[in-house]
Parts: C-alpha cells; sequence; structure tokens
C-alpha cells in the first residue's frame, strides 16, 4: 500500500499493511538545535528534513484562501531586540529580532468594525481567478498518479476573524455587535464555498480541512451554544458541498482543550480531530472513549513525553497503541517538535513508533 491507500483505510476503519507515517512539523529553532546535535546542516526546510527522516508526506490544494492581496509587511521601528511591525494580516505588532518563534506582542488589528469591513473584505474575493495557480492543468495531471493524501483548505470561520480582530475585538463584538459577527461568518462561509467549487469538481480529493485554534488549555475562546447558533448551521453548508464530491474526511486544526467543541463538530460534519494536544486538555483516548468511532483522529503523541526522554517516549506510544489498533487514528506529535526534543531522542521516537505502533 502507499501512503494515500493507507491514510484512506485508516480513517475508514479497513485493514492496513502499516499506519501511515506522518508528522505535523517543527519550530524553526528545532533545526537550529539539531543542527549542533548531528543532523546534517544543509538539511533546512520541513521538507527537506522530512524527505531525509523517511516521514510521508501529505498534500493540501495550493489554492489561495487568505487575503488577497496581502498587506504589505513594514517595519515602523526596531531597536537591538525587538522589531515594530505591520504584518501581511495587517497587524501591528512587536516581534524579536533573533528569529525565535515565540507568540508576537500585538499592538493594533485592521479590523475594528463595521466601516473597516467594508474596505476589508476587498481582499476577500473569491472571483479572483489569481486565486488558483497557473499551472492548474499541469497540477490536476500530475495528482491523478499520486500515491499520497491530497486535501483542500475550507479556511476559517472564527480563527481567521480572530486573527484580523484580535481575541478582546472578537469577544466582545460577539455580545455588542453579534450581528455583524454573523454577517462575516456568512461572508466567510460564501466565500469559501465559492472559492473550493470548482476544486471539489475537478478533482478527486482524499480530505479537506478546517483551521480554528479557537481554545485555551481550559476550555473554547467561544461558548458551546455560540458556536451551535453561529458556526455549526455555516459549517454544514461546506460539509455538505463536500460529501456531494465524496470527501468524508473532513478535519480541524485547534489548539487547546476542544472537548465540548467535539460534538458541534461532528453534527456540523467535520469528524477529525488535530492535532490533539495533550497538554492542552485534548487526550485522544479520552476523546475515543467519550465520542466512539464516529470521531477521527490525528496527532496526539504528547510533546512533554519526547522531551522527557526515551523511557517517556516508549510509555506514550504503548499508551496509545490500543487506540491505533481499533483504527481511525493517526497517532504524531501533537504539535510543531519543540528545541527542547533532542536530535538523538527524536530518531529514537521515530523508530519506536514503527516498534510499537506499526508505523510503515
Amino acid at each position: 500500500m502507499n501512503t494515500r491507500e493507507r491514510f484512506l483505510r485508516v480513517f475508514h476503519y479497513q485493514s492496513i499493511d502499516a499506519v501511515p507515517n506522518l508528522e505535523f512539523g517543527y519550530w524553526d529553532e528545532t533545526f537550529l538545535t539539531w543542527h549542533r546535535q548531528g543532523m546534517p546542516t544543509h538539511l533546512v526546510t520541513h521538507k527537506e528534513v522530512e524527505i531525509y527522516l523517511g516521514i510521508s508526506y501529505r498534500g493540501i490544494v495550493p489554492i489561495n484562501v487568505g487575503l488577497f492581496p496581502p498587506f504589505e509587511t513594514r517595519v515602523i521601528h526596531e531597536d537591538e531586540r525587538h522589531k515594530l511591525v505591520i504584518d501581511s494580516q495587517g497587524v501591528k505588532c512587536e516581534i524579536k529580532k533573533d528569529g525565535t518563534s515565540s507568540i508576537p506582542h500585538f499592538i493594533e488589528f485592521p479590523l475594528k468594525d463595521r466601516k473597516s469591513w467594508e474596505e476589508f473584505r476587498k481582499k476577500l474575493d473569491a472571483n479572483d481567478p489569481s486565486r488558483y495557480p497557473e499551472n492548474w492543468d499541469f497540477l490536476k495531471e500530475e495528482w491523478e498518479i499520486r500515491d499520497y493524501p491530497l486535501g483542500i483548505n475550507c479556511g476559517s470561520l472564527f480563527g481567521r476573524l480572530r486573527d484580523w480582530m484580535g481575541f478582546e475585538g472578537i469577544s466582545y463584538a460577539l455580545y455588542d455587535e453579534r450581528e455583524w459577527i454573523e454577517e462575516m461568518m456568512e461572508y466567510l462561509t460564501e466565500f469559501h464555498l465559492k472559492l473550493i467549487e470548482r476544486a471539489v469538481q475537478e478533482i478527486k480529493l482524499d480530505y479537506a480541512a478546517f483551521w480554528e485554534d479557537m481554545a485555551f488549555r481550559t476550555a473554547p475562546m467561544v461558548s458551546p451554544k455560540l458556536f451551535e447558533e453561529l458556526m455549526v448551521p455555516r459549517y454544514k453548508r461546506i460539509t455538505a458541498l463536500l460529501k456531494k464530491h465524496g470527501i468524508d474526511i473532513v478535519l480541524v486544526d485547534c489548539d487547546g482543550n476542544i472537548n465540548e467543541l467535539v460534538p458541534l463538530w461532528l453534527e456540523a460534519g467535520v469528524n477529525l480531530m488535530f492535532p490533539l494536544e495533550v497538554q492542552g486538555g485534548s487526550d485522544p483516548v479520552k476523546i475515543r472513549e467519550k465520542f466512539g468511532k464516529n470521531v477521527l483522529l490525528m496527532g496526539g503523541v504528547d510533546k512533554m513525553a519526547l522531551i522527557k526522554g526515551r523511557e517517556h517516549i516508549k510509555k506514550e506510544l504503548q499508551r496509545l497503541k490500543p487506540l491505533v489498533e481499533e483504527g481511525g487514528y493517526i497517532p504524531h506529535v501533537d504539535h510543531r517538535v519543540p528545541p527542547d526534543v533532542s536530535y538523538a531522542d527524536y530518531l529514537y521516537y521515530l523508530e519506536a513508533k514503527k516498534d510499537i505502533l506499526g508505523v510503515g
């Protein structure tokens, strides 16, 4: 079997010869640390590292679902340690100059009120032909003979609005200007439906993906009631289009504690939870126990086990073995691998995945 066949069979609870060997990625600082610890220094991109380590590929159709054109990135001020910038999302923020991946200090957001929305949404035009790559027909021919799973990005209803408004901004607006939030979510729903329609008609896709990042360590950023009222009906319209074209694996990328949102995503037709941050409260074993085989799972290997060393790695993988054997689950690290994980221990983890979990 190839990676595509394994991916599809795992998530349909069918027999496989091996579990797909997928991973989520790495922080930039991790590569700098690993170069000092013996990883070849010519490996500098995620793709190069994963090819070198024998990790399989999961593709996504290269359609631009973001702001287009993006805001002009520019530096407003800088000192020895920091830069004050306007980023590609139009957010004014302070970042470190050493390139470390810490969360920026956010200062000002571009989306403030209805007036700013009228101008802002011009960057979200689904009819712009440049959102599809120029070599689209060539890519379609390449995808006909692919041996890896290929998906489509269905965007976001909450997560991007939070990025553009700030958490405080969207939180106040949900209560003070709920109709406006609904209008924007409705606009985003129609935007994504129009944008993906061509792709789902022309390509045999294996999965679809939403991105939200709308949960803290203890709970979601919005109440389940608001989620059910504002988002579930709009998700359903998108997942209905996907289902019409044979796409029944629909993942959501959300960090933090997603437990209260899982049943609502399932109701909405989103059935694959990812990346399952264990320390954030999203344990794949407990989620499967609660929601059964209706929920599909990907990720969920506690990164803290990799930080603590080999005995903890082995124990963590053994904990997940029954879940792997049950099916509907692809194990990998529950977020990007941090620099606290040594290169030697990461290599051990990859080998232990093969030995304990039957990863191919």
